[in-house]
């Protein structure tokens, strides 16, 4: 383990093991007021979606309002550095995801550090892609995937909702891992990708379970393959990429964060509550629907998951020169 991943589950670590009495006192107040999740992508996406349940289900257990605020751009650094220059109180939550454990290595000159700046408070879902490829594309497994791609090198494009997105640096590492030639097509979002794979224009995506299931149902696309290292619920009779591509992995990850400096007891009142959130039937079966598995645990095991995701993706994005846009 690194120095930096050491110190991030450290910092974790203390911040729900060293409660101070005036402190105590305050956390037991709160929350007082409306309280915020900052969400550094648009509305509508899986993102939003399981922010939006947590809000709920934090509003209906503390018996005020946890509202989302969409702060979309610079792929999530914006909200994120809204959250980082935030009052370390428990007012104002983070959403944090994958381009987050990303990021660290796409950008030099972020107007924060997110390892440094922002405390995990739980995990809340392991996030599931597909390898999704146009019908017209004349393979039906993934082993034939990588042998046509083999025998047509450069001649096969990938789409994803842009440089450094989860999409990007999945699709990466396979290359990576198999040796392909796959050549990158970046869109400004995810949606606009997906259309242009249905309309032939690409012809492969590791795409989101949530922007592309309907379209695998309806046979526009056809998938290949989940990312995860095991099958998922929604789609049980699909393969992992590691069958056929033994160590490959590329779960994407969920969950929320508060300012560094934020109580202890506050940031163990939300990881508590959150747990019992995501052990809600109702809560596990929505996040199920997106492509995700509930995961829960804390702050420290959070921790943990970010630092390694860092790392790993901060070799990807070496040895594939990928540049932010």
């Amino acid at each position: 383990m690194g120095f930096r991943r050491r110190a991030f589950v450290h910092l974790a670590v203390g911040a729900v093991a060293s409660p101070v009495v005036p402190r105590l006192a305050w956390a037991q107040a709160y929350p007082s007021r409306t309280a915020r999740i900052v969400v550094g992508f648009p509305a509508g996406g899986a993102t939003d979606i399981q922010a939006r349940l947590m809000g709920e289900w934090l509003t209906e257990r503390l018996g005020q309002q946890f509202i989302v605020e969409n702060k979309p751009g610079a792929s999530g650094n914006i909200g994120t550095e809204t959250v980082a220059k935030a009052a370390a109180d428990g007012y104002t939550l983070l959403q944090v995801v994958t381009p987050h454990a990303i990021n660290a290595a796409l950008y030099s000159n972020l107007g924060f550090d997110f390892i440094r700046d922002i405390v995990p408070v739980v995990h809340v879902a392991r996030l599931a892609y597909v390898v999704v490829v146009n019908p017209s594309l004349p393979v039906t497994t993934l082993p034939e995937l990588i042998a046509y791609a083999k025998a047509n090198p450069g001649k096969i494009n990938y789409g994803s909702a842009g440089q450094g997105t989860p999409q990007n640096i999945s699709c990466e590492l396979f290359k990576m891992m198999t040796g392909v030639n796959l050549v990158h097509v970046p869109y400004k979002g995810g949606a606009p990708a997906v259309a242009d794979l249905i309309s032939g224009h690409v012809q492969v995506i590791f795409a989101p379970v949530s922007e592309s299931i309907q379209q695998i149902k309806a046979g526009k696309l056809r998938a290949l393959a989940v990312t995860t290292a095991a099958r998922l619920d929604v789609f049980p009779d699909l393969p992992t990429i590691a069958d056929f591509v033994p160590g490959y992995e590329a779960s994407g990850f969920a969950g929320i964060g508060v300012p560094r400096n934020t109580p202890a007891e506050i940031v163990a009142l939300l990881n508590r509550e959150i747990n019992a959130g995501i052990a809600d039937s109702r809560i596990k079966a929505r996040i199920v629907e997106l492509g995700g598995s509930v995961v829960g645990g804390s702050p420290a095991e959070f921790a943990a998951v970010i630092a390694e995701a860092t790392e790993k993706w901060a070799k990807v994005i070496k040895f594939a020169g990928v540049k932010a846009e």
